[in-house]
């Protein structure tokens, strides 16, 4: 006497279809919703001094090297020190209390502990001045930073969108006298030809 039907003999083959279709949708959701494109764009940390880029950078137009003086020079880009600010606020404004740390840092000669935004993996190797010297723009990679009461992470800094750049670099480039210029357009430089950069697709240019 047969006690399962026939058509139970499927049951094997349609549970491995329906198993290896949801490990593949697990899969690809957690390749999308978990890649940095979604979970970093956007991250603002509060920082210990309530520091103003659309103020400084913006309203008042300083330039990106005056705070970040080593970024056409060293693999990363520094954190402004305490004297940096001081060179300023000794003067401007120096009894408001938003810069009230800047003074503790200042008079007890303790750095500030500023809050890092980019934080690439120790197996990625990054050189902050070989793209300024390509004439990568500060905007490409850092958004309009002169727009921004807290700055934030505007772009994905993944090796899926770094790999985007290297393959077609050219319109990410710009002249060197405009990389901190947030509002550059092509149009302003009509005779500008971007030079022949050939940024490395290979594994070790970027791990090494």
């Amino acid at each position: 006497m047969q006690i399962f039907p026939r058509s139970l003999n499927k049951l094997p083959a349609l549970a491995a279809i329906g198993g290896g279709v949801l490990v593949g949708g697990l899969t690809l959701g957690i390749w999308y919703y978990a890649s940095p494109k979604n979970t970093q764009i956007g991250y603002a940390p509060t920082q210990p001094v309530p520091y103003s880029h659309r103020l400084h950078a913006g309203q008042m137009g300083m330039d990106c090297r005056y705070c970040h003086s080593n970024i056409e020079k060293a693999a990363h880009a520094m954190v402004p020190p305490t004297q940096v600010c001081m060179g300023c606020h000794s003067i401007v404004r120096s009894d408001s209390a938003r810069i009230a740390p800047i003074k503790v840092s200042w008079e007890t000669n303790q750095p500030i502990e500023w809050v890092k935004l980019h934080k690439l993996p120790d197996h990625a190797y990054f050189d902050h001045s070989a793209h300024l010297t390509a004439g990568v723009g500060c905007v490409t990679c850092h958004g309009r930073i002169d727009q921004m009461e807290v700055v934030r992470i505007d772009q994905p800094i993944a090796m899926g969108w770094c790999l985007e750049c290297h393959r077609d670099p050219v319109k990410n480039l710009r002249p060197r006298d405009q990389i901190t210029n947030m509002t550059w357009t092509p149009e302003q430089s009509p005779t500008f030809k971007a030079p022949e950069v050939h940024p490395p697709e290979h594994c070790s240019g970027c791990h090494r």
